[in-house]
């Protein structure tokens, strides 16, 4: 299979060998195919509701940012700050402390985490971050961490429905995520075709979706940063976009298990190698450590017009939040729910970590090397990835040859888990019909595969603007379906909560009592 699957590819991808030669017209022709639809998602997900009601307040406040905020706030004061008492528990659960044999799922709580946190510790936080500060200044480095620490609260929510509503699968696999707790949760509710079209229209999205923010955003960056450190690779884009497809390929094909064995693997080691680059410039600045606080604090609440005011740089960091951590659009509960667990909060306690280490530990780490060493003024006007290198260049000529090692890492494991979202995604739309006519629905995994591995090729060829447009739309359009989901379901996870709070008080005393 896996030789087919190559051979696939590089049948399909040959059009796109023959593209670099020409790659200004064929990027254009890319673009240009985007651009109507971002326009359109831009109506939706962008326009203003308060300039809408006839308020003036000096800048736009799109829509989809509203709805996140709202669910953020929403759930975190539900759930009585459970992103702050569930902490130490989940900690616990990560290292192991509750586990039991014989639980249903296919891989465990640290592999969970890992995976789903590999998907979203990605090229956000290190591009992602440094479009913020050049947008919104220092200050939006403040939004982000709230918007970090919200997010955990959202997490807690839908992952503990995706492992609630998940289906064990006759060959002992799982299916599970928004699409299934929008279907079976809403039905019960009585909204049975309200939960059906919800679940379609978040399976539509998340299919499309893991071609941006998942897969063309996270090639083409890699490339680009390659490019930057090698300029003898300039021209040989499309080949090096050939290669990270085919070793992603030689991962996804394994499905969930073979992309858990690596995410757990290769999550810890890039998550420290940046931790302890990122430590290194900033200690190497300490004299700017304290400045560089007062810098984020100021500029959070009292940015210039420039950068709309107050409010525009909480929309900035907000927006760069939720690219980053992915709270509230739904993504992680599939990955999550495929956990070895028999009690689905104890999988809400473990993702709200997820935040925590991206947006609250990661994307902030980003954001002081980028302010203590200067950069954040800009005068090279790099966009991306590019402003973070040249932070980490400050440090010294050689330091950014640092730094490209845990981009692609950075990249690798995001591209791995969201084309595991992607195809959960596309199964749900049409596994059923390739059982009912071909008689097995794995066709459709490797149909999807197959696609996702050229589009990872293509996305090596893109320009950076129309790609963080067409990821910030894909991405947050499954927020839409998944919210209303998580905001109908909440009395549920809150009965779970409850219910496994007491139980957990008798296992603590078991433990004890144990030693």
């Amino acid at each position: 299979m896996r030789k087919l699957l190559t051979f696939c590819f590089f049948f399909a991808a040959s059009p796109f060998l023959w593209a670099q030669n020409i790659d200004n017209k064929f990027s254009d022709s890319v673009n240009n195919f985007f651009k109507p639809l971002v326009n359109f998602l831009d109506t939706v997900l962008f326009w203003d509701p308060i300039a809408a009601l006839g308020i003036n307040v000096g800048v736009k406040i799109p829509f989809i940012i509203i709805w996140l905020i709202f669910g953020a706030l929403f759930f975190t004061l539900y759930f009585k700050f459970i992103n702050f008492r569930g902490f130490k528990h989940a900690i616990e659960l990560v290292m192991g402390k509750f586990d039991k044999d014989g639980h249903e799922g296919e891989i465990s709580h640290f592999q969970a985490i890992a995976t789903a946190t590999a998907s979203t510790v990605g090229l956000g936080n290190i591009a992602g971050v440094a479009v913020a500060i050049t947008l919104g200044g220092p200050g939006a480095t403040f939004w982000l961490i709230i918007a970090g620490l919200l997010g955990m609260t959202t997490k807690f929510t839908e992952c503990t429905l995706g492992v609630k509503y998940r289906r064990i699968n006759p060959d002992n696999t799982v299916s599970g995520g928004p699409m299934y707790y929008l279907k079976d949760g809403l039905a019960k509710k009585g909204w049975a075709k309200t939960g059906k079209f919800l679940s379609i229209m978040f399976a539509v999205f998340a299919t499309i979706g893991a071609f941006g923010i998942g897969n063309m955003f996270q090639s083409n960056q890699v490339v680009a940063q390659a490019v930057s450190t090698f300029p003898v690779l300039n021209g040989y884009q499309i080949w090096l976009g050939i290669i990270i497809a085919v070793l992603v390929g030689i991962v996804i094909i394994g499905g969930i298990k073979g992309i858990a064995r690596v995410n757990d693997k290769l999550f810890p080691i890039m998550a420290l190698l940046y931790l302890f680059s990122a430590l290194v410039v900033i200690i190497i600045n300490y004299k700017h450590i304290i400045p560089a606080f007062g810098l984020i604090i100021d500029g959070a609440f009292n940015a210039d017009a420039a950068k709309g005011g107050f409010l525009g740089v909480m929309i900035i960091g907000f927006r760069r939040a939720a690219f980053s951590n992915e709270a509230g659009i739904g993504s992680a509960a599939i990955a999550h729910s495929t956990v070895k667990t028999q009690k689905p909060v104890t999988e809400g306690f473990v993702a709200l970590l997820e935040p925590f280490i991206d947006t609250v530990v990661i994307c902030t780490m980003t954001a002081l090397v980028i302010i203590v060493t200067g950069m954040y003024n800009n005068p090279a006007n790099l966009t991306g990835a590019d402003l973070t290198s040249a932070a980490f260049s400050t440090v010294a000529d050689w330091f950014p040859y640092l730094l490209l090692p845990t981009i692609i890492l950075f990249a690798y494991t995001t591209l791995i888990s969201w084309s595991y979202y992607g195809v959960k995604s596309f199964d749900y739309l049409v596994g059923n019909v390739c059982e009912k006519h071909l008689g097995n629905r794995i066709y459709a995994t490797r149909f999807y595969q197959i696609i996702f591995l050229i589009v990872t090729a293509i996305g090596s060829v893109l320009s950076l603007n129309s790609l963080v447009d067409f990821s910030d739309m894909l991405i947050l359009c499954m927020a839409l379906p998944n919210i209303i989901g998580l905001l109908v379901l909440a009395p549920e996870v809150k009965s779970e909560l409850n219910e496994y709070m007491e139980w957990i008080k008798k296992e603590r005393i078991e433990l004890k009592s144990k030693k």
